[in-house]
């Protein structure tokens, strides 16, 4: 076997297992209690038992068999997931590790738990343009091929357009699905297309930042560069007024989002580098499941 093959296996496996044990152990109940299917199918009419829904009761069979017999519905899911990953050269930026490879932990464990409830999973990989786009299967051959692109695809662009992307998805997905957007949101407005979009299916946004993005330490001075343009600028970091001022401006972009999703009614999830993800996921499922109630 070539030895880059046996690094794409070793590599996709060590994923695999990092984010298959919390998706056993947190997020793949509330998946399936959030995420419902179509709807349900008769499967069968059994005896009526203690603590059973009366409104299951079938009056017809009861009546012929002079004992309350109900009927038995299965779910019927058939639901199709989509993950949006933003690849942009802005998500190469980490104080510990970088906010894409902490997406993809996270576009993993949401993968694993679809896979887990029999859903069909697809991904669009994005940049200013979707570069690339994987339809949506089962099984566990789709999911190698889905791990291994997340970790060893390499974009063509740097910058970033979710309005493009978003714009194009919507002409590509037409049947109604569950989309998950993995991205940093350093992207210009993008709620026209967002708004066309949820109207046809359920977006979840997952906002991925790194603390280093909010909180600049005193250092001296740095060359600070944007990953995505390429501008450079030299920052005075022991100026706690630049310190100050840089922290207000990045709380403000942060509160801007979430105000425009709040408006949009769409739901978002903000997580951070240097903190479990699984935590704000498990909040968010909670929230989600007694909303549905």
């Amino acid at each position: 076997m070539p030895e880059r093959v046996r690094e794409v296996i070793k590599n996709v496996r060590k994923l695999e297992i990092k984010t298959q044990r919390m998706v056993e152990g947190i997020i793949s109940g509330y998946y399936h209690s959030v995420f419902k299917g179509r709807g349900i199918e008769f499967s069968d009419i059994r005896e009526y038992a203690a603590g059973d829904d009366i409104r299951a009761i079938d009056w017809n069979v009861t009546a012929r068999m002079n004992a309350p017999f109900v009927k038995e519905f299965i779910e019927e899911r058939d639901l199709t997931v989509y993950i949006i990953l933003d690849v942009s050269a802005s998500n190469e930026f980490g104080f510990e590790r970088r906010k894409r490879d902490y997406g993809v932990e996270i576009a993993a464990s949401l993968i694993f738990s679809a896979l887990a409830n029999n859903d069909s999973v697809g991904m669009f990989l994005c940049t200013s343009v979707v570069e690339e786009f994987i339809p949506p299967r089962k099984g566990r051959s789709h999911l190698f091929k889905l791990l291994r692109e997340m970790i060893y695809f390499e974009p063509e662009k740097k910058t970033t357009d979710l309005n493009n992307c978003v714009r194009h998805i919507s002409n590509v997905a037409k049947r109604r699905s569950i989309m998950f957007v993995v991205s940093d949101f350093f992207t210009e407005d993008f709620e026209k297309s967002l708004g066309i979009l949820k109207n046809r299916h359920e977006v979840i946004l997952i906002n991925v930042s790194d603390l280093r993005e909010s909180d600049i330490p005193d250092i001296g001075y740095v060359m600070l560069e944007d990953s995505e343009t390429g501008e450079q600028f030299l920052a005075d970091t022991s100026d706690a007024g630049f310190r100050g001022r840089y922290a207000s401006l990045m709380k403000q972009r942060n509160d801007d989002l979430f105000e425009r999703m709040r408006r949009l009614k769409v739901d978002m999830i903000n997580v951070r580098t240097d903190q479990p993800f699984e935590i704000p996921l498990r909040r968010f499922f909670r929230l989600k499941e007694r909303r549905m109630r």
